[in-house]
């Protein structure tokens, strides 16, 4: 399989993915955009943030939460369950994200948050979700249909994020999304088909990772990265991955890197860092890859780029998209549908 020839991306790439990670940063353009216009109500007496959403649609939750975490004065809480925490009440803000608006567990979460008078936004292209919403006279931000999920963080991301600015809960993100924005764009061309392999960091990684198993470690402030790398190589690459962050790593996952050598010779560790990381962090960074550098297949470091923490966040995330479907092409597969997803969607639906 040659990543550099046309014609072996386009024999799977069918549903022209591509297309669709080259799109992203004009995606993200157009999020902050509707973000910005959609109309929103003046919510007040905010004490406490939830987000509920799964998968493709929860991640931006993820991310959100990296973003402002050390900003915001309240506290942001994931919820990725049927239910919500007993503690949300009225004066939580709920985000219910469902991209399909069908999403079961994000349509459970909703009706508890509705019980509990908590003051809900829904984001969604449509579905269930948009129905329950203008019939409970919920406020709703829609966005654009027509992708699958995984491929529309922008528009996940930038909804969260905007929303939560626009009700004076964050500080004002205007010049970071528009940096943002433009760096995307710049990575774009380092990262997309045209780019051949000796310098497009994306096919690089693609081809070290292929017939190995991914492992991602991540300094603390991009556990959320990590976890969007495990997801894209699982759904688009259709292989399994695996995420974990330090520290918390070096006080267990650590000791499983002594037995079961054959299996530790065919995995691919990728740890991503960033050049604000605590001098703690970068400490144990470096002893842990002397660690497992003679015991793993091989290791490589990637650096977060950008001013801001929102730019740092993306760029990687745009690498991992990237990496993520160059990986598909050489396993022979189409990186866009999902067809084990959609059995097991089939099958809850019969009940």
């Amino acid at each position: 399989m040659n990543l550099d020839n046309p014609k072996d991306l386009e024999r799977y790439d069918r549903k022209d993915m591509a297309r669709l990670l080259y799109d992203f940063p004009d995606q993200c353009s157009r999020a902050i955009e509707i973000a910005l216009s959609s109309s929103l109500p003046s919510y007040k007496k905010i004490d406490k943030i939830l987000v509920c959403g799964m998968g493709g649609s929860g991640i931006g939750g993820e991310i959100l939460k990296t973003v402002v975490e050390r900003e915001a004065r309240l506290p942001l809480v994931i919820s990725k369950d049927y239910s919500i925490p007993e503690f949300i009440d009225s004066w939580t803000l709920v985000f219910s994200v469902s991209y399909s608006g069908n999403t079961e567990e994000t349509l459970s979460a909703y009706r508890e948050a509705l019980k509990k008078k908590a003051k809900i936004v829904a984001i969604t292209t449509g579905g269930r979700l948009s129905r329950l919403a203008k019939r409970d006279k919920v406020p709703i931000l829609s966005i654009p249909p027509g992708l699958p999920p995984r491929a529309s963080l922008g528009y996940l991301f930038f909804s969260l994020l905007i929303t939560l600015e626009r009700l004076g809960l964050v500080k004002n993100k205007k010049k970071e999304c528009q940096e943002t924005v433009g760096l995307l764009r710049d990575l774009r061309k380092k990262y997309s088909p045209s780019s051949k392999s000796r310098a497009n960091r994306a096919k690089g990684i693609a081809l070290k990772l292929y017939q190995n198993l991914p492992l991602i470690y991540t300094s603390p402030r991009l556990s959320s990265v990590g976890l969007r790398w495990k997801g894209q190589l699982s759904e688009n690459s259709k292989v399994l991955a695996f995420s974990n962050t330090f520290p918390e790593l070096n006080h267990n996952e650590i000791v499983g890197w002594e037995c079961l050598p054959g299996i530790l010779k065919r995995c691919y560790l990728i740890i991503l860092r960033d050049r604000y990381d605590s001098p703690r962090i970068k400490r144990r960074i470096e002893i842990t890859s002397k660690i497992i550098r003679r015991r793993a297949c091989g290791l490589d470091f990637f650096y977060s780029q950008g001013k801001s923490l929102l730019e740092r966040l993306f760029s990687l995330i745009y690498l991992g998209d990237w990496v993520s479907y160059y990986l598909a092409i050489l396993n022979g597969i189409d990186p866009t549908p999902v067809k084990v997803i959609d059995y097991l969607k089939r099958e809850l639906a019969k009940k």
